[in-house]
């Protein structure tokens, strides 16, 4: 698949660590693991989120309030 953003057919796939920050100083953070894909001619990145992980960040509330 082409990058979306260069058409560039260079792209290579990373494993990552990312910890999205939910709103407020005492919220728990979201820790996703994914592959991430990467255009190495551009740098754009493209990644999705496991529906659990989702519902948390739509709910905005913390990974073990959701587990509830």
């Amino acid at each position: 698949m082409s990058c979306r953003v260069c058409t560039s057919d260079n792209q290579n796939t990373f494993p990552t660590e990312i910890a999205i920050h939910l709103p407020g100083l005492s919220t728990p953070h979201v820790f996703l693991y994914p592959k991430v894909v990467v255009c190495i001619d551009c740098g754009f990145t493209e990644f999705s989120i496991p529906e659990t992980e989702l519902c948390v960040l739509r709910d905005g509330i913390g990974p073990s309030a959701a587990a509830s």
